[in-house]
């Protein structure tokens, strides 16, 4: 018989859909039915953690962030390449990138961003059929023992929160 290992244990059952896919429709994401970034914009913005929405793309938190504040910016067709979204698209892809990182830095200070798009899954893109533009603030020291030693990110703030307080600077911020 063996004694405890001491490790200590964070729980993140929610993960587990995640991890097996429970929420993938049988069409799989490559098809508008089964994907994720088409049903949210027919949920309410509370359930689908929508934060904005403009006319041809909307922004959403991350259901998994690597960071507090963590959006993505999707089109609300389901196109996958970059090099296929339509100027309209395009404009407002830029445009709704820019007004998330005034948003993020107005409710939480970030001292910087990652921005970028994953394009295919050999690329590392989670979901490769429907495009989506990451947003990711950081701040200085954002990185520390917890991911690298302990392989667990710490996130001080539930999704709906962050959520209310990015939709609340959002209007404010968006034609700066």
């Amino acid at each position: 018989m063996t004694g405890p290992d001491e490790l200590d244990r964070l729980w993140t059952p929610h993960r587990m859909a995640y991890i097996t896919d429970a929420d993938r429709r049988d069409s799989g994401y490559d098809q508008p039915t089964g994907c994720p970034f088409c049903r949210a914009p027919e949920l309410g913005d509370d359930e689908s953690l929508v934060v904005a929405r403009g006319g041809t793309v909307y922004a959403v938190l991350n259901l998994y962030p690597y960071n507090p504040g963590h959006l993505m910016v999707c089109p609300y067709r389901h196109v996958a390449d970059y090099t296929d979204l339509t100027a309209d698209e395009t404009v407002e892809l830029a445009r709704f990138t820019q007004t998330a990182m005034r948003a993020v830095r107005a409710c939480s200070g970030a001292h910087g961003f990652n921005l970028g798009m994953n394009q295919g899954a050999v690329a590392g893109a989670g979901i490769a059929a429907h495009l989506h533009q990451h947003v990711v603030p950081r701040w200085g020291g954002d990185t520390n023992f917890m991911p690298v030693v302990g392989r667990t990110k710490v996130l001080p703030q539930l999704l709906g929160d962050s959520r209310r307080l990015l939709a609340k600077v959002w209007p404010d911020v968006s034609n700066e």
